[in-house]
Parts: C-alpha cells; sequence; structure tokens
C-alpha cells in the first residue's frame, strides 16, 4: 500500500504526441485511399468515353458501307435490265433471220431474177449474224460484270456482318460496364445509410434527454437557441458542450466508416422569416446569419478534432421552413441548425 501511494502520476500531456502522430498518420492514409479513388473514376470514364468514340466511328463506317451496298444494288439492276434489253434484241433478230431464210426460199423458186434479191438477203443476212455475234460478245460481257458485282455484294454483306457483331458486343459492353458501376454505387450508398443510422443512434443516445434537440427524416436538427444567442453567430456555453458530444460521436463512427467511402457531415444553418431590420446589426440578411452559424459549427468541430474535409457549412436563410405557419412556434421550429451524414 505505501509502495501504491508513492507511485508517480503520469502526466497526461505524456499522451498527446502519439495521439497527434496516430491521427496525422490516419490522415495520410484517408488521402492516399481518396487519391487512388478519383484516379480509378478517372480511368473508368477514361475508357467508357473511348468506348463510346469507337462505336461511333463503327456506326460511321456501316453507314458507309450501306450505302456502298445500295450503290452497288442499283448498278447490277441497270446491268441486268440492259442484258434484258440486249436480249430482246437477239430474239427479234433471230426471228428475222428465220423469216428472211423463208423469203430466200420461197423467192428462189419463183424466179430466176430472184437471185438478186437472194443475193442481197444473204448480204443481209451475214449482216445480221455479225450483228448478232456482237450482241452476244456484249451478254457475255455483261454476265462477268454481273458475277463480279454479286462477288462484290458478297463481301460488303459478310463485312456488315462482322461490323454488327462487333458493335453488339460493344454495347454489351457497356451494358455489363454501366450494370456493375451501379452495383458498387448502390453498394457504398447501403454501407453509408448504415454508418449514418449507428451515427444517428449514437447522437440519440447521448442528447435523448433534450427536448428541443430532434430527428427529421435524415437530419438532426438543434434547435438555434440551443447553440446561439439571439440574432448572433457565437456559440453560448450550452452550445459549446452539446457540440463536444457531437464530435466525440462523429469522430468514433467516423473511424469505423471504410476509407473508400468519401463521406461528409452537411451543417445547415436556417432561420424564420422575420428579416433584421436593424441597419447597425452584424448580419446584413438572414442568409448571412444561416450561413454564419453553419460556419461556427463547423469551426468548433474542427477544434474538437473533426477532420476539416469531413465537413460542409451551407445557409439557406428563411427559405426552407420546417413549419410554413407564422406562430411564435412555428419560427421557434424554423430556427435550427441542420446536420447530415451524407456522402460527397
Amino acid at each position: 500500500m505505501a509502495l501504491a501511494r508513492r507511485r508517480p502520476r503520469q502526466d497526461p500531456a505524456f499522451y498527446w504526441p502519439g495521439f497527434v502522430d496516430a491521427m496525422a498518420t490516419l490522415l495520410l492514409v484517408i488521402i492516399f485511399l481518396l487519391s487512388i479513388f478519383m484516379l480509378a473514376q478517372f480511368m473508368l470514364a477514361r475508357e467508357i468515353t473511348g468506348q463510346g468514340s469507337a462505336l461511333n466511328r463503327l456506326k460511321s463506317q456501316i453507314s458507309e458501307l450501306t450505302e456502298l451496298l445500295a450503290l452497288e444494288k442499283t448498278s447490277g439492276a441497270n446491268s441486268e435490265s440492259a442484258l434484258l434489253s440486249l436480249t430482246d434484241k437477239l430474239n427479234v433478230t433471230r426471228s428475222d433471220n428465220v423469216r428472211l431464210l423463208a423469203l430466200l426460199e420461197e423467192e428462189s423458186k419463183k424466179s430466176k431474177s430472184a437471185n438478186e434479191a437472194t443475193a442481197a438477203l444473204k448480204t443481209t443476212v451475214n449482216s445480221e449474224k455479225k450483228l448478232s455475234g456482237q450482241a452476244l460478245a456484249r451478254v457475255e460481257l455483261l454476265n462477268q460484270q454481273i458475277a463480279a458485282l454479286r462477288r462484290q455484294m458478297a463481301t460488303l454483306n459478310a463485312a456488315l456482318g462482322a461490323a454488327e457483331q462487333r458493335d453488339a458486343e460493344a454495347k454489351t459492353r457497356i451494358v455489363d460496364l454501366g450494370r456493375r458501376l451501379n452495383a458498387a454505387l448502390a453498394q457504398r450508398v447501403k454501407e453509408l445509410a448504415r454508418y449514418r443510422s449507428e451515427f444517428f443512434g449514437r447522437l440519440r443516445a447521448i442528447l435523448s434527454q433534450r427536448a428541443d434537440i430532434r430527428v427529421v427524416g435524415d437530419r438532426f436538427v438543434f434547435q438555434s437557441e440551443v447553440l446561439f444567442p439571439q440574432g448572433s453567430a457565437n456559440i453560448n456555453v450550452q452550445g459549446s458542450t452539446e457540440l463536444e458530444k457531437l464530435a466525440l460521436a462523429l469522430l468514433e463512427v467516423g473511424s469505423q466508416i471504410p476509407t473508400d467511402i468519401n463521406w461528409v457531415l452537411r451543417v445547415d444553418g436556417h432561420t424564420d422569416i422575420d428579416p433584421i431590420t436593424n441597419p447597425t446589426a452584424q448580419f446584413q440578411s438572414n442568409w448571412e446569419l444561416s450561413s454564419a452559424r453553419a460556419i461556427a459549427v463547423v469551426k468548433r468541430l474542427i477544434e474538437r478534432g473533426v477532420p476539416p474535409q469531413k465537413l460542409v457549412a451551407a445557409g439557406f436563410g428563411e427559405f426552407q421552413p420546417i413549419d410554413p405557419e407564422t406562430t411564435p412556434e412555428a419560427k421557434a421550429k424554423n430556427r435550427r441548425i441542420e446536420l447530415k451524414l451524407t456522402e460527397r
């Protein structure tokens, strides 16, 4: 017992340097992980943009191939039409030949004078045969051209099919990438909701004895009178005590949130509808008063150890009331500071 009484008491300041080093290390780790996450988001957005550009180029090539195919089809149709026309002429020529030969035989029986006519007819027949040979040559050439056009059309159809398949594969990849991204975002929102619920639970347990601090939806609401004197943005003694509790709860829950969740605590300042009429007042409008109060809360939380990059201050003036009535009770409800744990 005597030894226990003589043991020197350790100074609490002895632990302070280690605590500061631990907090600095934690802050560096958080910043490093945030940088990795932002780089991953940038690379993902770059990949999606590159796939969109490739898809646009692919669509442009498909359009050009479609126009070329239509042109080739038109040329093939014109060639087939010319072939039909030449075939008709050939048939007519053959019919004329048959008719002329019949006339020649008939005339040779009637008179010797028909010899001259026969010679003329033979000359005509020879000319017609020559024309028939030329027509047959043109028909053969057209057949070759049509065969070449059909081969080109087959090649274009194959290219078009391959392009459509690549287009379908690219669309499938984009849909799958979007599905995975949405699933990841939904998981992060779900995790943040769990920690938000835990944060609100801690605050309820700490502040459950106060009737002027309540939960409205997904926000914790402090009535302005708890933290500030009327028309002022200077935190009073009572408000400083409540913000001390808030900072402890936020630090405890924040240390458990994974570093890949970029969360912030948003501090919103609100006033009632009564305007500031004193021309010598510190604040010229309710906008300025609500903003100054939100900033004062953020500064006090930073003083209590909350990282500044995890805090956001916003002023809404009188334009976001909880109670739209103009009674003194409604005005008291609307003069408030709201806290919301959310993702940036």
